[in-house]
């Protein structure tokens, strides 16, 4: 079975991710898909795996295997997580509505861990930007702040929300470069410092729940085996 028909014919689930996510689209905005596929069981039995995701077939479009995108939503993968929670649905089935009926089994403390180091290793990046041209990629700071800010309030409340809502015009001000980048770099700083403290009284449990979406993804394979 090709990539492309893996795609066609097994997709679960599909959104849009990115800046028309994030509330942040502008007329230049790309359409990010994301997607997850449930490799037919019985491709499992032979030598050659089905892949554990698939670029494309379509531009900026992107697909994980049921299996993989459940192992990197456990681990609290930034991407994999907002992808479960996007408001922009595209595609789903049963399988695909079970699965988001389990978006609270992948969320735990260890966000903030994973969050956090995704952001600081992109925050080295831009200011290596800044070393080298005297100005960062402002899109690129953009994003972080509202990495960040998702992060704090995820541990606060217990519940990703991936939409900027006020903050849209304040996050876009920075993406045109028209805040200082002293400002944007205390600005992340302070969210930062908010998720620390956030942290220690989150509502949130301190590992997912992995047997939940362990029985899940067997009793989804058993039933594919069984069509």
């Amino acid at each position: 079975m090709t990539p492309e028909a893996l795609i066609r014919d097994h997709t679960i689930y599909s959104c849009v991710m990115g800046s028309r996510a994030f509330g942040l689209a502008t007329d230049g905005s790309d359409t990010d898909r994301r997607g997850v596929f449930l490799a037919p069981t019985a491709l499992y039995w032979r030598f050659d795996k089905p892949p554990t995701h698939v670029e494309g077939p379509a531009d900026e479009q992107f697909s994980w295997e049921l299996e993989r995108f459940c192992e990197l939503a456990l681990r609290a993968n930034p991407n994999i997580l907002e992808c479960l929670h996007s408001p922009l649905i595209e595609h789903i089935d049963g399988t695909g509505r079970e699965l988001l009926a389990l978006r609270k089994a992948f969320l735990s403390r260890q966000a903030h861990e994973t969050f956090v180091r995704y952001a600081w290793g992109q925050r080295r990046k831009l200011d290596a930007d800044v070393r080298q041209h005297g100005a960062p990629r402002w899109k690129h700071a953009m994003h972080l702040l509202r990495l960040l800010a998702s992060c704090r309030d995820l541990l606060r409340t217990g519940r990703l929300v991936i939409e900027v809502g006020e903050d849209r015009e304040r996050l876009l001000a920075v993406k045109r470069g028209e805040v200082a980048w002293a400002e944007v770099e205390s600005w992340m700083t302070r969210l930062a410092d908010e998720a620390d403290r956030a942290v220690g009284g989150s509502p949130l449990p301190e590992q997912p729940d992995r047997r939940r979406v362990e029985d899940f993804l067997v009793r989804t394979r058993r039933a594919s085996a069984k069509g």
